[in-house]
Order: C-alpha cells, then structure tokens, then sequence
C-alpha cells in the first residue's frame, strides 16, 4: 500500500461484509507499555500444536481467560500452564479499546474476558483459520495491530481460495462478527518496513469474549 494510499484511508471502513477496520484508532504507545506489563508476568511462548508442532508465533495471554493449544487441542484456560497462576490482569487501557472499537461498529456492550497477544517477527506468518473456541460467536472479535504493518487475508467460510488482501498499520482496529464472525483469516508473511528500519515486530491484541 502507497504512502499516498494510507493517508486517504477512510478513518471507518468495512471491508468485507461485517468486517470492519478504523484507521489509527488505537494509541499504540499506551498499549506497548501496557504490553510490557503483561509480558512481565506471562513472557511470550510458543505452544504445542495437536499434531505436534510448535506454533509458529509467540504468544501469550491476559484477562480471566488465556487461548492456549498443546497435544489435546485448542481452548481456552483461567491459569496460565507455565505458572499454574491465574493470567495477568487486563489492562484497563485494552478492555476499554476493545469496548470503544466495538460499539462504533455497532456491537454496544461488549466485554472481552481474553486478550491473546502475538508477536509477529519478520518472516513469520498466520495461516488461514477460524476463532472457534469461544461459547458466544454473538459476540465479535476485535483485532488492535501495533508495530510492521502485516497483510491480512480474508478467506471467507471456506479455507481454500483466493483470499481477499487488506494492510494493516500502527493503530488500526478491526472488529468483525455477525454473518462474518467464523470467516477464515490468516496473515502474509511480515515484512520489513522500508519507511521504519527500526520496526522489527508486530504485536498483535486479539480480543474475545471466551466465557
């Protein structure tokens, strides 16, 4: 995406039906320092796969519920397997983004009770998938990008495909549900920022409501 192109984004747009991205909408500077806090807590780790892999992206988790993944699947937990601990409190700063992206698209009254966090470093990648471990699919997931930008991909009710490509930047906020809430997803390869040589990683803050 251009330079030109990014400054005329549009600051809400909904990019594929009930899918939507606001541009810059998060104070990303806040939510590092916020990140930091957790990761203190709960470092970044990559977990097992059912079939035996490790993730390739680290990870780690905050709020009342954690996604985790290891040989007997995927779910959601109240204590972090390391530590046998309850998960890092959630910040106030993330509940309250997460609420705000929410409700401008028109889901009022959303309270994320997990916040998986991932940490994309050049190279890396997120193959195409469904959120599916939560009870409530009523609810939305609402996605806060921080850092490279990344290249995300929608494949639809169906994993194959050509997917349909949208980049991501520092601040954006995707939130997607309804009819799109099971939509397959995945994210390019990361790449290097040529305009931000310093950037070496994306954070990404994926919020739900587990419980």
């Amino acid at each position: 995406m251009s330079d030109l192109f990014s400054q005329l984004r549009s600051p809400q747009e909904e990019i594929y039906p009930e899918v939507f991205v606001l541009a810059d909408f998060a104070d990303t500077g806040s939510l590092r320092e916020a990140v930091s806090s957790v990761i203190r807590k709960a470092p970044f780790r990559k977990m097992m796969t059912p079939i035996g892999h490790y993730t390739g992206i680290p990870l780690t988790n905050c709020g009342k519920f954690g996604w985790v993944s290891d040989i007997h699947g995927y779910r959601y937990l109240s204590k972090d397997p390391q530590t046998n601990g309850p998960w890092p409190a959630m910040p106030e700063i993330f509940s309250t983004l997460a609420s705000s992206a929410a409700e401008q698209v028109g889901y009022p009254g959303f309270k994320p009770d997990a916040c998986l966090i991932n940490c994309y470093e050049l190279g890396t990648k997120l193959n195409a998938h469904q959120d599916k471990n939560e009870k409530d699919f009523s609810w939305p997931i609402v996605s806060v990008s921080i850092g490279l930008p990344a290249v995300f991909q929608i494949f639809g009710k169906k994993r194959e495909g050509k997917p349909f490509n949208y980049q991501l930047h520092d601040g954006d906020v995707m939130v997607w549900g309804g009819k799109s809430r099971l939509i397959y997803h995945g994210v390019k390869t990361i790449k290097p920022d040529n305009q931000n040589p310093s950037l070496q990683q994306r954070i990404n803050l994926t919020f739900r409501k587990a419980g």
